[in-house]
């Protein structure tokens, strides 16, 4: 079993306001999500992969084909794959994200996904 220290992860902002660390396990990205109150909020796209966000603290309004949710401490959100959604924080949010297969581009790297 391997172990990961998120703290250790570099981050990256590819919003202002948003700072996450990644990482992959053998089938699946893992991002940790820090999202300031006033951050830019995440447009609206769509991926092949699958998607779930965990909010850990905070308030996250997460719209899913179209529809706004908003989750709170605790709440997940379970994007299919190509499915378009978007995200804008309604306080400062920590959130866990999860893609199923490997999302290997990942935010910040280029990649407007």
């Amino acid at each position: 079993m391997g172990l990961v220290d998120a703290s250790e992860l570099d981050t990256r902002s590819p919003l202002p306001g948003w700072t996450g660390r990644f990482f992959h396990s053998e089938n699946m990205t893992f991002a940790y999500w820090d999202i300031a109150a006033a951050a830019t909020p995440l447009h609206e796209h769509h991926h092949p992969n699958e998607e779930v966000w965990h909010v850990v603290e905070g308030t996250l309004a997460i719209t899913v084909d179209g529809t706004e949710h908003v989750a709170g401490p605790g709440c997940a959100a379970i994007i299919p794959p190509d499915t378009p959604h978007s995200a804008r924080a309604l306080s400062d949010v920590r959130a866990i994200v999860v893609d199923h297969p490997l999302r290997l581009q990942l935010p910040g790297s280029g990649s407007h996904d």
